[in-house]
């Protein structure tokens, strides 16, 4: 794992999820929190436990290991989310920044929100959070369709397709 790879990892995750809330602004406020039976259970919800992971792992890689995750009902708007997440973002970017080959291999001890105690390499532990959040942003997709809205595409390769075409 090199720094220059997990960099552009996030440049990635930063368009995608971009992307994703971009086609979230279109709907309805009810829309955003109706309960469709997913793993959670509105869009709001999945989309809060993305930035909740995206941040509870910022804090760990920081050394601090929070207790919980924000609940849904912080953010009962789209623009309460957006204000978090774009806070949340900015620190990771920093982060990301900073990151250097010699610290991906670098031990990352940390208790997970159930008491648990666990220590991997950073390098592995970024690139989980990429993975995390393209999986619920998989599911964010799904929970659009089943309200008629058409998401943005948010694979790599056009992202890839679009950075070599000078636009993201």
């Amino acid at each position: 794992m090199r720094a220059v790879d997990v960099k552009t990892l996030y440049d990635y995750n930063r368009w995608a999820n971009d992307r994703v809330l971009t086609t979230v602004e279109r709907l309805t406020v009810e829309q955003f929190t109706r309960d469709l039976g997913s793993s959670f259970r509105s869009v709001r919800d999945t989309l809060v436990h993305i930035l909740g992971a995206e941040w509870i792992w910022l804090m760990r890689w920081r050394g601090t290991s929070p207790k919980a995750l924000p609940p849904a009902g912080e953010f009962p708007t789209l623009e309460a989310l957006r204000v978090r997440w774009t806070e949340v973002q900015a620190e990771q970017e920093r982060f990301v920044a900073a990151v250097t080959d010699e610290a991906l291999a670098r031990p990352v001890a940390y208790v997970n929100t159930k008491g648990e105690r666990w220590e991997y390499p950073l390098g592995r532990l970024m690139q989980h959070v990429v993975n995390h959040s393209t999986y619920h942003r998989g599911q964010v997709t799904t929970l659009l369709r089943q309200l008629g809205a058409k998401p943005l595409a948010t694979d790599l390769l056009v992202f890839h397709d679009q950075a070599e075409k000078g636009g993201r």
